[in-house]
């Protein structure tokens, strides 16, 4: 009895969470102008056991994130009786780009043409499209993977034309800061690489950029997608 309460008390606890994130969500969207229901929640599920992930989907969760391919791999195949639609936004190495495009529906971590390459070209085709993003270096750290803004263009351009890849959109993150002046620079920042994209004419409606301590200035700064993992699950379990 002990066991089953415990459960019942997590999954309240999760969806008074979801329930409380949306809310802040739809607020944010009419404060900053936005369509309601425009911006979709991420939920980043890493080191999250499967049972986590069910219970927000019971909550009414239906888009996850995972930063570790294994991990992630052997969540989507755990989980493959739910009707979930899986985004993989961590750092990808070459020789996992198989099981990335076998197993997940979005990715927002695409940072050289290497790596898009071998997402087209390992893409099973019954699966339809790779919905890929760019990951963007909008802080200039040396640490952090992305791609320059200056070369945003050039690689856009090259994956956009790729088969087996549909080319959505920009993803960041920023360098932690509690200033929030400079939170809104880098987010301006991405939302014109995607201006200067759809100048180009390229068809993009993607911004993938705000996590838990700071979602509600990027859905100001024109967020289409949040990946919010701590204010959604708690304290991150121990990989």
């Amino acid at each position: 009895m002990t066991i089953v309460a415990d459960s019942s008390r997590r999954e309240e606890l999760l969806c008074r969470r979801l329930e409380a994130l949306r809310a802040r969500v739809a607020e944010t969207e009419v404060r900053a102008g936005r369509p309601p229901g425009s911006v979709t929640i991420v939920a980043v599920s890493k080191t999250q056991p499967p049972e986590s992930v069910r219970t927000a989907f019971a909550c009414g969760q239906r888009v996850f994130g995972e930063n570790y391919v294994q991990e992630g791999v052997a969540k989507v195949e755990a989980l493959s009786d739910l009707p979930l639609e899986w985004h993989f936004i961590g750092p990808i190495q070459s020789n996992k780009t198989r099981a990335i495009a076998e197993h997940f529906a979005w990715v927002h971590s695409v940072d050289r043409l290497k790596v898009a390459e071998r997402l087209a070209t390992q893409r099973p085709a019954a699966l339809g499209p790779l919905q890929v993003l760019l990951q963007v270096n909008v802080s200039g750290e040396a640490s952090k993977s992305g791609v320059a803004p200056a070369e945003v263009p050039a690689l856009a351009q090259a994956v956009a034309a790729l088969p087996g890849l549909r080319l959505r959109g920009l993803m960041c993150i920023p360098e932690p800061t509690s200033d929030e002046a400079v939170l809104r620079a880098r987010f301006r920042m991405l939302r014109r690489c995607l201006e200067e994209l759809r100048a180009q004419g390229l068809e993009l409606d993607v911004l993938s950029m705000g996590m838990s301590g700071d979602f509600t200035l990027a859905i100001e700064e024109g967020a289409t997608h949040v990946r919010l993992g701590t204010a959604i699950f708690g304290e991150r379990k121990k990989p």
